[in-house]
């Protein structure tokens, strides 16, 4: 039974980074709204209101896959985001504001490379949105 319940779940993913039946790119753009907008900006590009004040340049969101051979880092960035590779930036993990993507339900997402990742539903779409920002 287990088997076909995590067979079932790799083959609901598909073959996008992120798949439609698992993400939601509008609900990611809600979270990224709330939480990220700050120090990313509204546009992704890094000029948030609080960007100034920070020690460090913020990233300009929207060439993460320009800056990766034209693939959005997928895995990358949800490590960055939910704490598997520290930000030193944000003191540890970010975000700052807490556990938030550490809630609900998980998702089994399909990396660029086809292999499978898990991760927050929160996550899933954040990332989902993020994708749709990257520069042509």
């Amino acid at each position: 039974m287990l088997v076909r319940v995590i067979t079932a779940l790799f083959a609901a993913v598909g073959a996008g980074a992120v798949s439609a039946q698992v993400a939601d790119p509008d609900a990611g753009r809600d979270i990224f709204m709330s939480y990220c907008v700050q120090c990313h900006g509204f546009d992704g590009e890094g000029a948030g209101p609080m960007a100034e004040l920070l020690n460090v340049i913020t990233p300009d969101l929207t060439i993460l896959a320009k800056g990766n051979g034209g693939v959005f880092p997928t895995a990358e960035v949800a490590m960055k985001i939910d704490g598997r590779s520290l930000v030193l930036a944000h003191g540890g993990d970010m975000p700052l504001f807490g556990p938030f993507f550490d809630v609900g339900t998980d998702v089994i997402i399909r990396l660029p490379s086809g292999q499978s990742m898990m991760m927050n539903q929160t996550l899933a779409d954040l990332i989902s949105y993020l994708e749709t920002l990257q520069a042509q």
